[in-house]
């Protein structure tokens, strides 16, 4: 059935995960900072979920996002929508990962308590879209399905026999990528003989995670085939709490919910399942090399970023944060230097960096979780060196923004400053810091640090103690609604 130029009257309201930690990409993505906040590609100095915001701006009778993400990563995502001027979306935090369907349920309950049955325009934030044009187009055409009660899902026409995705077959041909089909049933992923028959049949498509649907029947399905998820969102939403701009779920409740993806749940029982082609670039950088691919190469084959030296080198991925990288001689690899870590890995290979950062957290090895530079809703901090009893950082704080009052119970601390100007609340005592300016902090001291200042406020900060963990924070006050 063909969806051209069908008009509805339905508005789309945009439903953004932001979830997942995209191990694969380490060691620059990690749980603390994963890829969906990274400018990956060489082509847009966006990071993925903004082009994913940026994207969908073409769409007609568009709503404010609602974004659904890890309470960690609030901030994160607060701020790289200030920077795009997004400013009316809605920020939903999850206070335990719980897969896709439950955050999809979430945002369908929130968009039908609004006394309204938008179709929801779910979408993974950590994907690229290389032909806006086209991608725009699919969407428009599945307003009609939509509108009429089916879940359209979008499957990725497949270039290649991957092994890495699932599948979807349709009931009919959908050559036609404006064409809807009745969903006969999902794949898992399959082996490479399996993927091979796929991709010579028209029928099948991979399953990219883009849906649309109404809110209310989505929200019918999941009363049918889903109802556990359903109760358990309907409590977390009920019992949820304002925190500054964020929508904070209720933990006990979300906490009972079952861990299943929208697949599983609902589309692999549903009998609404409706499937229309995608052919517009889609990429959903799951691989190094599936980075290097989409990414603008050189004359070799090569892809450069940041501090690199490149001769005779072809078909590598080359990327440096912060120390020069110098290729010389090699082909078909990628390196990746970060400020803690280095990734020589062949470029086929890529695919298993996930075993090992598996095997960094079963190590108890912080370089599987996170980054030495962390940040926070003020600005961030960088861990210099690290000892048992004590550590260096380097502190950045932004104009106008303010630590927590706070204290320690193990740790005291100096801190120095190296650019800009530092306001220091210690206990009673306020005092103005300038550059090359120094203060002590005593451990049990009540003690606040603000930048007043118009530029970034940097500072050394040098602590020692008993123990120095993150967790020996007492906060009296934080302008961020953190608590202890």
């Amino acid at each position: 059935m063909s969806l051209i130029n069908v008009v509805t009257n339905n508005s789309i309201t945009p439903v953004i995960l932001c979830g997942g930690s995209g191990t694969r990409l380490w060691p620059l993505s990690r749980e603390s900072y994963p890829k969906q906040f990274w400018a990956l590609s060489n082509k847009s100095d966006k990071t993925l979920l903004q082009q994913t915001c940026q994207r969908i701006q073409g769409i007609k009778k568009l709503e404010s996002p609602f974004l659904i993400c890890n309470e960690e990563h609030r901030f994160i995502v607060a701020e790289q929508m200030r920077q795009i001027n997004l400013k009316e979306s809605t920020i939903f935090l999850e206070p335990i990962a719980r897969n896709t369907a439950p955050a999809i349920t979430i945002a369908a309950l929130k968009a039908k308590g609004s006394n309204k049955d938008p179709l929801l325009l779910v979408l993974s934030a950590d994907h690229i879209i290389a032909d806006n044009k086209s991608f725009l187009e699919a969407i428009e055409a599945g307003r009609s399905a939509a509108d009429s009660g089916r879940l359209v899902t979008f499957g990725i026409c497949p270039t290649s026999p991957e092994t890495g995705y699932g599948y979807i077959e349709a009931c009919a041909n959908t050559n036609n990528a404006l064409t809807s089909s009745t969903i006969k049933r999902f794949v898992e992923k399959p082996d490479k003989e399996t993927a091979q028959k796929f991709i010579t049949d028209a029928r099948f498509t991979w399953n990219s995670g883009i849906f649309l649907f109404k809110a209310s029947t989505i929200l019918e399905e999941l009363e049918n085939l889903a109802p556990e998820i359903l109760r358990s969102c309907k409590k977390a939403l009920e019992q949820n709490s304002k925190d500054l701009d964020f929508q904070r779920l209720d933990k006990k409740a979300f906490t009972k919910c079952p861990n299943l993806s929208i697949d599983v749940a609902i589309m692999e029982k549903t009998k609404l399942g409706t499937v229309i082609p995608l052919n517009a670039g889609w990429n959903d950088i799951g691989s190094w090399d599936a980075l290097w691919k989409d990414s603008t190469k050189d004359i070799n084959g090569n892809v450069l970023q940041g501090k690199v030296i490149s001769k005779n080198n072809s078909n590598c991925y080359l990327r440096s944060e912060n120390r020069l990288i110098v290729g010389l001689g090699v082909k078909d690899l990628v390196v990746v230097e970060t400020d803690d870590a280095v990734l020589i890995a062949d470029r086929s290979k890529s695919q298993d960096i996930k075993s090992i950062v598996r095997k960094l957290k079963e190590d108890n090895n912080i370089s599987g979780r996170s980054h030495t530079k962390v940040y926070r809703p003020w600005g961030y901090y960088t861990s210099l060196i690290n000892h048992n009893s004590w550590q260096v950082k380097k502190i950045q704080v932004n104009p106008g923004a303010s630590l927590s009052l706070q204290m320690h119970h193990h740790r005291s601390e100096h801190w120095v400053v190296v650019k800009g100007t530092a306001l220091v609340e210690n206990d009673s005592k306020k005092e103005l810091l300038e550059e090359n300016q120094s203060t002590y902090i005593p451990l049990g001291c009540k003690h606040r640090l603000t930048n007043p200042g118009k530029i970034p406020l940097e500072l050394i900060e040098i602590q020692s103690g008993s123990y120095i963990g993150e967790d020996d924070i007492v906060r009296f006050d934080d302008n961020y609604g953190r608590t202890n």
